[in-house]
């Protein structure tokens, strides 16, 4: 368990910053995603950067590494050179969430084969106009749940014929960890507000700058 995570969700002051400003930051993620009003699938990307900026803030620079090798896929982040997963998920559901991306079948039925959890897991689930929850999902908790449950019920390969770009933890397996009395969690009023921004407004003060 990363202590440094469990500092996080303790301190109070960290937690309503959270809690005030995850939301509109998320808001914003989704404005700079859509096109003709749909939300791309780059908003996780955009949301992981949203989150990772938190741990800079919060830990400092030299704590939190972002450069990571390509060839740690389940790795986003390392805080204080722990290795974190940052995972993000709109509405009720926890079904979709992708435990590694992969377009190929024959690799990700490669990663289920070999599978075991070795990580850490941040989860932020978005209910628009509702609320829901940020989650630290420690590793032992993931362990405790797969050698009870085994690795059909832990994870989903996609299904031939599709492409749907990762193999997925089950809704079962998520649900089983977020409900632990180990996993913490920061309580979060997804309320979107009204406001003028606009995606492009930056970059046109930048193009009028000298």
């Amino acid at each position: 368990m990363n202590k440094h995570l469990m500092q996080l969700f303790t301190d109070q002051q960290a937690i309503g910053l959270i809690q005030r400003k995850l939301p509109i930051s998320f808001q914003y993620a989704e404005v700079d995603c859509s096109r003709a009003g749909r939300v791309g699938m780059e908003v996780g990307s955009e949301r992981e950067t949203i989150l990772v900026s938190l741990f800079i803030h919060y830990f400092g620079k030299e704590n939190v590494e972002t450069e990571i090798p390509i060839t740690d896929s389940e790795v986003d982040v390392r805080i204080f050179d722990i290795p974190l997963s940052i995972k993000t998920k709109t509405g009720n559901s926890f079904g979709g969430i992708k435990a590694v991306w992969t377009v190929d079948p024959v690799s990700a039925k490669q990663f289920k084969t070999s599978f075991t959890p070795k990580i850490d897991i941040l989860l932020a689930q978005i209910i628009w106009n509702q609320f829901g929850s940020l989650y630290y999902i420690p590793v032992e908790v993931q362990k405790d749940i797969f050698s009870k449950i085994g690795i059909q019920k832990f994870l989903n390969l996609p299904k031939e014929g599709t492409n749907p770009r990762g193999v997925e933890f089950s809704s079962f397996a998520i649900q089983s960890a977020v409900n632990d009395k180990r996993t913490h969690s920061i309580k979060i009023n997804w309320q979107k507000k009204q406001n003028d921004y606009n995606k492009y407004d930056r970059w046109v003060d930048f193009w009028n700058e000298p």
